[in-house]
């Protein structure tokens, strides 16, 4: 099955607790797999963990996912206050304010937001396993709205690739059709050479069947067809793999472009180059849409 390496991807679960973790998965093109993750603290502890569930999906790409920890009203209200810590930064708050010849009135609540004043309680600073599980089934979820929708993207790429592929096929049969009578084409030319240099000869004279075999073999560009021919197969079987086929792919690509340049050099009739140049322009369109594909 083709798949985009770009997409996005949501999935959200609840903890018993009523908590809720969502992540967000998005991807760009890169040759290899490239993960990023940008998590709170709360589920820092699981990066690795979600490291191995997503490049046990994804094999290459840029890969960038988002969490957000939201929790209930009855967790985010169970509050420790330092207390001993707060009431030294109330004493200095004032003792500075007295020094400034200011009003000594501090503003308790602004002191909540610095470090160590407020904390959630913590169990031993490890993960739950109920959030470890919500992680992990919100991760999953979104995998799979993510692939969803490499999926339909990938979709559309092999249309695209298969209808190029039908042109670069119909050019491959026109090219085989005019290089076909190549070899008697170049008999005939050096035979028609030496007679108007007045020097007739048999057409089975040993010396003369050399030239021709030396000529042929460099104009004929029958080796050059036949492995595009085999290259088109191959291409296509690549689009219906079931594994990842984005790198065979680009390699089959240059392999092709390789032949149709030879192709073009050795090809020694009229007619040739332009089916070349549309050839190799097409190949190039194809060469962009396979970076697009895992």
């Amino acid at each position: 099955m083709l798949l985009s390496m770009t997409g996005f991807g949501r999935g959200e679960a609840l903890c018993p607790d009523g908590s809720k973790v969502v992540l967000q998965i998005s991807s760009v093109n890169r040759k290899q797999l490239e993960v990023r993750f940008s998590l709170p603290q709360e589920l820092s502890a699981l990066e690795l963990a979600g490291r191995k569930m997503v490049s046990a999906v994804i094999s290459r790409g840029s890969v960038q996912v988002r969490a957000a920890f939201m929790q209930s009203a009855d967790v985010a209200g169970k509050v420790e206050i330092n207390s001993a810590l707060l009431d030294q930064l109330i004493k200095e708050s004032r003792a500075a304010r007295v020094r400034a010849n200011l009003s000594p009135e501090v503003a308790v609540e602004s002191l909540f937001s610095l470090p160590g004043v407020l904390s959630l309680p913590r169990d031993g600073g490890e993960i739950s396993p109920d959030l470890s599980k919500a992680f992990e089934k919100a991760l999953l979820a979104a995998l799979d709205d993510f692939k969803s929708m490499r999926q339909t993207e990938g979709a559309n790429l092999k249309s695209d690739l298969l209808a190029r592929l039908k042109k670069l096929e119909t050019w491959h049969r026109e090219l085989a059709e005019m290089t076909a009578g190549y070899p008697e084409m170049a008999k005939q030319r050096i035979l028609s050479r030496l007679e108007g240099e007045n020097l007739p000869v048999s057409a089975d004279d040993p010396g003369v069947l050399r030239e021709v075999l030396f000529y042929v073999d460099k104009g004929d560009v029958t080796e050059e067809l036949t492995r595009l021919d085999s290259h088109f197969k191959q291409f296509a079987a690549f689009l219906d793999a079931a594994e990842p086929s984005g790198r065979n792919m680009d390699f089959l690509a240059q392999e092709m472009f390789r032949e149709i340049t030879t192709l073009g050099n050795k090809a020694a009739v009229s007619g040739a180059s332009p089916l070349v140049v549309a050839f190799k322009a097409e190949m190039e369109k194809i060469r962009e849409q396979i970076q697009n594909i895992e």
